[in-house]
Protein backbone atom coordinates (compact mmCIF):
# COMPACT_ATOMS: atom_id res chain seq x y z
CA UNK A 1 0.00 0.00 0.00
CA UNK A 2 2.78 2.44 0.96
CA UNK A 3 4.77 1.59 -2.16
CA UNK A 4 1.69 2.25 -4.25
CA UNK A 5 1.24 5.67 -2.66
CA UNK A 6 4.93 6.42 -3.20
CA UNK A 7 4.63 5.44 -6.85
CA UNK A 8 1.57 7.64 -7.30
CA UNK A 9 3.35 10.58 -5.65
CA UNK A 10 6.35 10.08 -7.90
CA UNK A 11 4.21 9.91 -11.02
CA UNK A 12 2.38 13.04 -9.93
CA UNK A 13 5.65 14.93 -9.50
CA UNK A 14 6.87 13.74 -12.91
CA UNK A 15 3.64 15.01 -14.48
CA UNK A 16 4.02 18.40 -12.80
CA UNK A 17 7.64 18.62 -13.91
CA UNK A 18 6.82 17.89 -17.53
CA UNK A 19 3.47 19.61 -18.00
CA UNK A 20 2.96 21.99 -15.07
CA UNK A 21 3.32 25.74 -15.19
CA UNK A 22 6.36 27.56 -13.78
CA UNK A 23 4.40 28.54 -10.67
CA UNK A 24 3.05 25.03 -10.05
CA UNK A 25 6.56 23.62 -10.46
CA UNK A 26 7.82 26.13 -7.89
CA UNK A 27 5.03 25.25 -5.45
CA UNK A 28 5.43 21.50 -5.85
CA UNK A 29 9.22 21.58 -5.75
CA UNK A 30 9.48 19.52 -8.92
CA UNK A 31 11.97 21.40 -11.07
CA UNK A 32 15.66 21.44 -10.06
CA UNK A 33 16.46 23.64 -13.08
CA UNK A 34 14.20 26.34 -11.69
CA UNK A 35 15.48 25.83 -8.15
CA UNK A 36 19.02 26.86 -9.08
CA UNK A 37 17.79 30.34 -9.99
CA UNK A 38 16.22 30.72 -6.54
CA UNK A 39 19.52 29.73 -4.89
CA UNK A 40 21.31 32.26 -7.13
CA UNK A 41 18.79 34.92 -6.04
CA UNK A 42 19.52 34.15 -2.37
CA UNK A 43 23.22 34.47 -3.14
CA UNK A 44 22.67 37.82 -4.89
CA UNK A 45 20.62 39.19 -1.99
CA UNK A 46 23.40 38.14 0.42
CA UNK A 47 25.91 40.03 -1.75
CA UNK A 48 23.74 43.14 -1.72
CA UNK A 49 23.23 42.89 2.05
CA UNK A 50 26.99 42.58 2.61
CA UNK A 51 27.59 45.63 0.42
CA UNK A 52 24.89 47.61 2.28
CA UNK A 53 26.40 46.70 5.66
CA UNK A 54 29.83 47.76 4.42
CA UNK A 55 28.94 51.08 2.74
CA UNK A 56 25.78 52.25 4.49
CA UNK A 57 25.65 50.16 7.65
CA UNK A 58 25.91 52.99 10.16
CA UNK A 59 23.05 54.91 8.58
CA UNK A 60 20.81 51.98 7.54
CA UNK A 61 21.33 49.72 10.56
CA UNK A 62 21.93 51.97 13.61
CA UNK A 63 20.34 49.36 15.91
CA UNK A 64 23.33 47.08 15.39
CA UNK A 65 25.50 49.40 17.46
CA UNK A 66 23.48 48.39 20.52
CA UNK A 67 24.27 44.68 20.14
CA UNK A 68 26.72 43.28 22.67
CA UNK A 69 29.03 41.72 20.08
CA UNK A 70 29.06 44.77 17.81
CA UNK A 71 31.37 46.87 19.99
CA UNK A 72 29.64 50.12 19.08
CA UNK A 73 29.20 49.06 15.47
CA UNK A 74 32.84 48.16 14.74
CA UNK A 75 32.18 44.43 15.00
CA UNK A 76 29.02 44.32 12.87
CA UNK A 77 29.61 47.00 10.24
CA UNK A 78 32.34 47.60 7.71
CA UNK A 79 34.67 44.67 6.98
CA UNK A 80 33.45 42.56 9.91
CA UNK A 81 29.85 43.16 8.86
CA UNK A 82 30.69 41.76 5.43
CA UNK A 83 32.24 38.69 7.07
CA UNK A 84 29.15 38.17 9.24
CA UNK A 85 26.80 38.23 6.23
CA UNK A 86 29.21 35.95 4.38
CA UNK A 87 29.25 33.53 7.32
CA UNK A 88 25.43 33.34 7.34
CA UNK A 89 25.37 32.70 3.59
CA UNK A 90 28.18 30.14 3.87
CA UNK A 91 26.39 28.30 6.69
CA UNK A 92 23.18 28.13 4.64
CA UNK A 93 24.86 26.57 1.61
CA UNK A 94 26.89 24.19 3.77
CA UNK A 95 23.66 22.95 5.36
CA UNK A 96 22.23 22.46 1.88
CA UNK A 97 25.44 20.73 0.78
CA UNK A 98 25.33 18.26 3.67
CA UNK A 99 21.65 17.51 3.09
CA UNK A 100 21.81 17.01 -0.69
CA UNK A 101 25.33 15.72 -1.47
CA UNK A 102 25.47 12.29 -3.07
CA UNK A 103 21.83 12.23 -4.15
CA UNK A 104 21.80 10.45 -7.54
CA UNK A 105 18.04 10.31 -8.22
CA UNK A 106 15.15 12.67 -8.64
CA UNK A 107 11.68 12.23 -7.11
CA UNK A 108 12.88 11.30 -3.62
CA UNK A 109 12.94 13.11 -0.28
CA UNK A 110 16.29 14.82 -0.76
CA UNK A 111 15.33 15.93 -4.26
CA UNK A 112 12.09 17.38 -2.85
CA UNK A 113 14.11 19.20 -0.19
CA UNK A 114 16.45 20.61 -2.84
CA UNK A 115 13.72 21.74 -5.24
CA UNK A 116 11.02 22.71 -2.72
CA UNK A 117 10.35 23.65 0.90
CA UNK A 118 11.16 27.26 0.06
CA UNK A 119 9.46 28.78 3.09
CA UNK A 120 11.58 26.63 5.39
CA UNK A 121 14.77 27.41 3.47
CA UNK A 122 14.12 31.14 3.35
CA UNK A 123 13.53 31.00 7.11
CA UNK A 124 16.75 29.00 7.58
CA UNK A 125 18.76 31.49 5.53
CA UNK A 126 17.37 34.48 7.44
CA UNK A 127 17.92 32.77 10.79
CA UNK A 128 21.55 31.91 9.97
CA UNK A 129 22.21 35.46 8.73
CA UNK A 130 20.74 37.01 11.89
CA UNK A 131 22.62 34.52 14.10
CA UNK A 132 25.91 35.50 12.46
CA UNK A 133 25.51 38.99 14.01
CA UNK A 134 25.23 37.45 17.48
CA UNK A 135 28.49 35.53 17.26
CA UNK A 136 31.54 36.87 19.16
CA UNK A 137 34.04 38.91 17.17
CA UNK A 138 36.95 36.47 17.59
CA UNK A 139 34.97 33.75 15.80
CA UNK A 140 34.31 36.14 12.91
CA UNK A 141 38.02 36.90 12.74
CA UNK A 142 38.80 33.17 12.56
CA UNK A 143 36.20 32.79 9.80
CA UNK A 144 37.86 35.69 7.95
CA UNK A 145 41.17 33.81 7.91
CA UNK A 146 39.47 30.60 6.75
CA UNK A 147 37.62 32.57 4.06
CA UNK A 148 40.94 33.37 2.39
CA UNK A 149 41.44 29.65 1.77
CA UNK A 150 37.81 29.08 0.76
CA UNK A 151 37.94 31.93 -1.74
CA UNK A 152 41.10 30.40 -3.20
CA UNK A 153 39.30 27.09 -3.61
CA UNK A 154 36.50 28.91 -5.44
CA UNK A 155 38.96 30.55 -7.83
CA UNK A 156 40.59 27.18 -8.52
CA UNK A 157 37.23 25.51 -9.22
CA UNK A 158 36.25 28.41 -11.46
CA UNK A 159 39.41 28.33 -13.58
CA UNK A 160 39.18 24.54 -13.99
CA UNK A 161 35.60 25.02 -15.16
CA UNK A 162 36.66 27.69 -17.67
CA UNK A 163 39.55 25.60 -19.01
CA UNK A 164 37.33 22.52 -19.27
CA UNK A 165 34.78 24.51 -21.29
CA UNK A 166 37.49 25.79 -23.64
CA UNK A 167 38.93 22.31 -24.23
CA UNK A 168 35.42 20.87 -24.67
CA UNK A 169 34.63 23.51 -27.29
CA UNK A 170 37.87 22.76 -29.10
CA UNK A 171 37.22 19.00 -29.05
CA UNK A 172 33.76 19.57 -30.53
CA UNK A 173 35.15 21.74 -33.32
CA UNK A 174 37.99 19.38 -34.33
CA UNK A 175 35.95 16.17 -34.10
CA UNK A 176 35.45 14.20 -37.30
CA UNK A 177 31.77 15.13 -37.34
CA UNK A 178 32.34 18.90 -37.24
CA UNK A 179 35.92 19.36 -38.48
CA UNK A 180 35.11 20.39 -42.06
CA UNK A 181 32.04 22.45 -41.15
CA UNK A 182 33.72 24.35 -38.29
CA UNK A 183 37.17 24.82 -39.84
CA UNK A 184 36.58 28.39 -41.03
CA UNK A 185 34.72 29.36 -37.86
CA UNK A 186 37.58 28.07 -35.71
CA UNK A 187 40.15 30.07 -37.66
CA UNK A 188 38.03 33.23 -37.45
CA UNK A 189 37.43 32.88 -33.71
CA UNK A 190 41.09 32.06 -33.01
CA UNK A 191 42.31 34.99 -35.14
CA UNK A 192 39.86 37.38 -33.44
CA UNK A 193 40.97 36.12 -30.01
CA UNK A 194 44.64 36.77 -30.76
CA UNK A 195 43.89 40.23 -32.18
CA UNK A 196 41.91 41.15 -29.07
CA UNK A 197 44.72 39.83 -26.85
CA UNK A 198 47.34 41.95 -28.63
CA UNK A 199 45.11 45.05 -28.55
CA UNK A 200 44.41 44.46 -24.86
CA UNK A 201 48.10 44.16 -24.04
CA UNK A 202 48.92 47.35 -26.01
CA UNK A 203 46.13 49.26 -24.23
CA UNK A 204 47.38 48.05 -20.84
CA UNK A 205 50.86 49.36 -21.69
CA UNK A 206 49.32 52.73 -22.59
CA UNK A 207 46.98 52.97 -19.60
CA UNK A 208 48.93 51.28 -16.83
CA UNK A 209 52.60 51.64 -17.80
CA UNK A 210 52.90 55.24 -19.04
CA UNK A 211 56.36 55.67 -17.48
CA UNK A 212 59.49 53.47 -17.46
CA UNK A 213 59.36 53.59 -13.65
CA UNK A 214 56.13 51.50 -13.65
CA UNK A 215 58.23 48.36 -13.39
CA UNK A 216 55.65 46.17 -11.65
CA UNK A 217 52.90 46.84 -14.20
CA UNK A 218 55.39 46.40 -17.06
CA UNK A 219 56.36 43.05 -15.55
CA UNK A 220 52.72 41.94 -15.20
CA UNK A 221 51.84 42.87 -18.78
CA UNK A 222 55.04 41.55 -20.37
CA UNK A 223 54.82 38.27 -18.47
CA UNK A 224 51.23 37.87 -19.68
CA UNK A 225 52.49 38.27 -23.25
CA UNK A 226 55.18 35.65 -22.59
CA UNK A 227 52.58 33.24 -21.17
CA UNK A 228 50.41 33.76 -24.27
CA UNK A 229 53.35 32.84 -26.48
CA UNK A 230 54.18 29.84 -24.28
CA UNK A 231 50.61 28.48 -24.44
CA UNK A 232 50.57 28.88 -28.22
CA UNK A 233 53.94 27.15 -28.67
CA UNK A 234 53.02 24.18 -26.49
CA UNK A 235 49.59 23.84 -28.11
CA UNK A 236 51.11 23.76 -31.62
CA UNK A 237 53.84 21.27 -30.70
CA UNK A 238 53.80 18.24 -32.99
CA UNK A 239 53.17 15.78 -30.13
CA UNK A 240 50.26 17.80 -28.75
CA UNK A 241 48.71 19.48 -31.81
CA UNK A 242 45.83 21.17 -29.94
CA UNK A 243 45.43 23.91 -32.55
CA UNK A 244 45.05 27.68 -32.29
CA UNK A 245 41.61 27.89 -30.70
CA UNK A 246 42.37 26.84 -27.12
CA UNK A 247 45.48 29.03 -26.63
CA UNK A 248 43.60 31.94 -28.22
CA UNK A 249 40.65 31.64 -25.85
CA UNK A 250 42.96 31.02 -22.90
CA UNK A 251 44.86 34.14 -23.98
CA UNK A 252 41.65 36.14 -23.67
CA UNK A 253 41.14 34.71 -20.20
CA UNK A 254 44.64 35.50 -18.89
CA UNK A 255 44.70 38.98 -20.47
CA UNK A 256 41.37 39.70 -18.78
CA UNK A 257 42.72 38.49 -15.42
CA UNK A 258 45.84 40.64 -15.84
CA UNK A 259 43.66 43.67 -16.62
CA UNK A 260 41.53 42.99 -13.52
CA UNK A 261 44.68 42.62 -11.41
CA UNK A 262 46.11 45.97 -12.47
CA UNK A 263 42.74 47.68 -12.10
CA UNK A 264 42.64 46.37 -8.53
CA UNK A 265 45.68 48.43 -7.64
CA UNK A 266 44.65 51.16 -5.17
CA UNK A 267 43.98 54.68 -6.37
CA UNK A 268 46.80 57.14 -5.84
CA UNK A 269 49.38 55.06 -7.70
CA UNK A 270 51.03 57.14 -10.46
CA UNK A 271 51.01 54.14 -12.80
CA UNK A 272 47.26 53.61 -12.55
CA UNK A 273 45.66 56.59 -14.24
CA UNK A 274 42.33 54.79 -14.56
CA UNK A 275 42.15 54.42 -10.78
CA UNK A 276 42.84 58.13 -10.40
CA UNK A 277 40.09 58.96 -12.90
CA UNK A 278 37.58 56.83 -10.97
CA UNK A 279 38.59 58.12 -7.53
CA UNK A 280 35.33 60.07 -7.32
CA UNK A 281 32.06 58.19 -7.09
CA UNK A 282 30.19 58.75 -10.36
CA UNK A 283 27.76 56.80 -12.51
CA UNK A 284 30.60 54.95 -14.25
CA UNK A 285 31.94 53.77 -10.88
CA UNK A 286 28.48 52.64 -9.80
CA UNK A 287 27.83 50.83 -13.09
CA UNK A 288 31.24 49.12 -12.87
CA UNK A 289 30.44 47.98 -9.34
CA UNK A 290 27.02 46.58 -10.36
CA UNK A 291 28.50 44.78 -13.38
CA UNK A 292 31.28 43.29 -11.22
CA UNK A 293 28.74 42.13 -8.64
CA UNK A 294 26.45 40.53 -11.23
CA UNK A 295 29.44 38.94 -12.98
CA UNK A 296 30.49 37.30 -9.73
CA UNK A 297 26.99 35.88 -9.17
CA UNK A 298 26.79 34.62 -12.77
CA UNK A 299 30.26 33.06 -12.52
CA UNK A 300 29.28 31.28 -9.30
CA UNK A 301 26.03 30.10 -10.87
CA UNK A 302 27.61 28.77 -14.08
CA UNK A 303 30.44 27.06 -12.21
CA UNK A 304 28.02 25.42 -9.76
CA UNK A 305 26.22 23.44 -12.45
CA UNK A 306 29.47 22.35 -14.16
CA UNK A 307 30.35 19.38 -11.96
CA UNK A 308 31.23 17.26 -15.01
CA UNK A 309 34.59 19.02 -15.35
CA UNK A 310 35.67 17.20 -12.15
CA UNK A 311 34.52 13.74 -13.25
CA UNK A 312 37.68 11.87 -14.22
CA UNK A 313 36.07 8.47 -14.74
CA UNK A 314 34.42 7.37 -17.94
CA UNK A 315 30.97 8.75 -18.56
CA UNK A 316 28.17 6.42 -17.58
CA UNK A 317 24.77 6.09 -19.21
CA UNK A 318 22.40 8.49 -17.48
CA UNK A 319 19.34 6.97 -15.87
CA UNK A 320 15.97 8.45 -16.75
CA UNK A 321 15.45 9.75 -13.21
CA UNK A 322 19.07 10.84 -12.61
CA UNK A 323 19.59 14.35 -11.23
CA UNK A 324 20.44 16.86 -14.02
CA UNK A 325 23.50 18.13 -12.14
CA UNK A 326 25.26 17.46 -8.84
CA UNK A 327 23.30 19.14 -6.05
CA UNK A 328 26.17 18.77 -3.59
CA UNK A 329 28.75 20.31 -5.93
CA UNK A 330 26.33 23.14 -6.72
CA UNK A 331 25.99 24.08 -3.06
CA UNK A 332 29.71 23.59 -2.40
CA UNK A 333 30.54 26.16 -5.11
CA UNK A 334 28.04 28.62 -3.64
CA UNK A 335 29.48 28.06 -0.14
CA UNK A 336 33.00 28.89 -1.33
CA UNK A 337 31.50 31.70 -3.42
CA UNK A 338 30.16 33.21 -0.18
CA UNK A 339 33.75 33.38 1.08
CA UNK A 340 34.88 34.77 -2.25
CA UNK A 341 32.42 37.67 -2.32
CA UNK A 342 33.49 38.58 1.23
CA UNK A 343 37.12 38.77 0.11
CA UNK A 344 36.21 40.95 -2.87
CA UNK A 345 34.21 43.38 -0.76
CA UNK A 346 36.97 43.79 1.83
CA UNK A 347 39.89 43.67 -0.61
CA UNK A 348 41.18 40.34 0.80
CA UNK A 349 42.19 42.19 3.97
CA UNK A 350 40.05 42.01 7.10
CA UNK A 351 41.63 45.22 8.40
CA UNK A 352 41.34 47.10 5.10
CA UNK A 353 39.06 50.15 4.80
CA UNK A 354 37.61 50.11 1.30
CA UNK A 355 35.98 53.02 -0.55
CA UNK A 356 32.23 53.07 -1.25
CA UNK A 357 31.04 51.55 -4.53
CA UNK A 358 34.30 49.70 -5.06
CA UNK A 359 35.00 46.00 -5.21
CA UNK A 360 38.22 43.97 -5.20
CA UNK A 361 40.58 46.93 -4.66
CA UNK A 362 43.96 46.73 -2.94
CA UNK A 363 47.41 45.29 -3.43
CA UNK A 364 46.35 41.95 -1.97
CA UNK A 365 43.56 41.76 -4.56
CA UNK A 366 46.04 42.52 -7.34
CA UNK A 367 48.42 39.77 -6.31
CA UNK A 368 45.60 37.26 -5.86
CA UNK A 369 44.54 37.96 -9.46
CA UNK A 370 48.09 37.67 -10.79
CA UNK A 371 48.71 34.38 -9.00
CA UNK A 372 45.34 33.15 -10.30
CA UNK A 373 46.50 33.99 -13.82
CA UNK A 374 49.73 32.05 -13.42
CA UNK A 375 47.96 29.05 -11.90
CA UNK A 376 45.46 29.07 -14.78
CA UNK A 377 48.28 28.88 -17.30
CA UNK A 378 49.96 26.06 -15.35
CA UNK A 379 46.71 24.07 -15.18
CA UNK A 380 46.09 24.58 -18.91
CA UNK A 381 49.63 23.50 -19.85
CA UNK A 382 49.34 20.46 -17.61
CA UNK A 383 46.08 19.45 -19.28
CA UNK A 384 47.91 19.60 -22.62
CA UNK A 385 51.10 17.83 -21.55
CA UNK A 386 49.69 15.21 -19.15
CA UNK A 387 48.22 12.89 -21.87
CA UNK A 388 51.55 12.94 -23.73
CA UNK A 389 53.49 12.09 -20.58
CA UNK A 390 51.01 9.32 -19.74
CA UNK A 391 51.34 7.77 -23.23
CA UNK A 392 55.14 7.99 -23.00
CA UNK A 393 55.16 6.21 -19.62
CA UNK A 394 52.85 3.50 -20.93
CA UNK A 395 55.05 2.98 -24.00
CA UNK A 396 58.19 2.85 -21.85
CA UNK A 397 56.58 0.37 -19.46
CA UNK A 398 55.54 -1.95 -22.30
CA UNK A 399 59.03 -1.79 -23.82
CA UNK A 400 60.61 -2.79 -20.50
Amino acid sequence: MESGLGSNSRNERQWVFKDGSWFSQFGNGSNPWMARYVYALIFLVSNLLAWAVRDYGRNAFPEMEKLKNCQGGRGCLGAEGVLRVSLGCFAFYIVMFLSTAGNPRMYNCRDSWYSGWWSAKFGLWIALTVTSFLIPTFIIQIYGEIAHFGAGVFLLVQLVSVISFITWLNDCCISEKNAERCHIHVMLIATAAYIICIIGIIMMYIWYAPQPSCLLNIFFITWTLVLLQLMTSVSLHAKINAGFLTPGLMGLYVVFICWCAIRSEPAGESCNRKAEASNKTDWLTIISFVVALLSMVIATFSTGIDSQCFQFSKKEVRAEDAVPYSYGFFHFVFATGAMYFAMLLIGWNTHHTIKKWTIDVGWTSSWVRIVNEWVAVCVYLWMLVAPVILRWRQTTGEAV
